[in-house]
């Protein structure tokens, strides 16, 4: 009896203590984030199940299981699935505006120099996203957030490139008509690249020539006739 009650005392001091072990080292996992870099956190993990399972299995649930916190945690940051959609496209919007204030300012002083810089960071940070952009933008298809939100970045994007391809433009300017028609190429020759319907270098030198295009157009129409 000595000997069976000690094994008991035993097993249960080991099953306490792994206990003990187990909840010190969840304790020691669980850091208090900020709004900011929950966030951030939350982004991160959305977008590796988006790159890995596809944005059809994007729901604020199954988030909320992947990133190891509760629904609310979730429903406070996005609110719907569209809320996290707008969110991961808004993320990607500032990632690519980034790289390309970055690359604009180590830039050549020359037109090619710029041309090269602006369709390299469009379409290279398109790429960085892989298929993930396309899925975001198809599961937010006509949902007025996408529209405002998309537009919104649209304009600055453009604003940015009249900035920086404006001084080598003809005395009349580039039209707004010429910008929106290098953002349309801009986007779709980013995603065919990125389905590998067409090669990145492909893409870049494609797009390279219609900003090039666009601004030596604007000289032809100043000589006039």
């Amino acid at each position: 009896m000595g000997f069976i009650y000690i094994l008991k005392v035993s097993y249960f001091w080991y099953i306490a203590m792994s206990s003990t072990h187990e909840e010190i080292r969840a304790a020691g996992k669980r850091v208090r984030l900020s709004r900011e870099q929950r966030l951030r956190q939350l982004l991160d993990v959305a977008w590796r199940l988006a790159r890995e399972e596809g944005t059809d299995v994007l729901t604020l649930p199954r988030l909320a299981d992947e990133a190891g916190v509760t629904k609310p945690v979730i429903y406070d940051h996005f609110g719907t699935r569209n809320g996290l959609l707008t969110a991961l496209y808004q993320d990607f919007d500032a990632q690519q505006t980034a790289l390309i204030d970055v690359a604009l300012a180590a830039r050549g002083p020359t037109l090619h120099e710029t041309a090269r810089v602006i369709a390299s960071s469009y379409v290279d940070c398109v790429l960085a996203q892989g298929r993930e952009i396309p899925g975001v933008l198809a599961g937010l298809a006509g949902s007025p957030e996408l529209e405002t939100v998309r537009r919104d970045y649209q304009l600055v994007f453009i604003g940015k490139c009249r900035g920086v391809l404006t001084p080598f433009a003809g005395p009349a300017g580039i039209a707004q008509s010429g910008f929106w028609a290098m953002l349309g190429a801009a986007d779709a020759l980013s995603h065919a690249a990125a389905t590998a319907e067409i090669t990145e270098g492909e893409a870049r030198a494609e797009l390279f020539e219609i900003i090039v295009a666009m601004v030596d157009r604007t000289h032809r129409f100043s000589a006039g006739p």
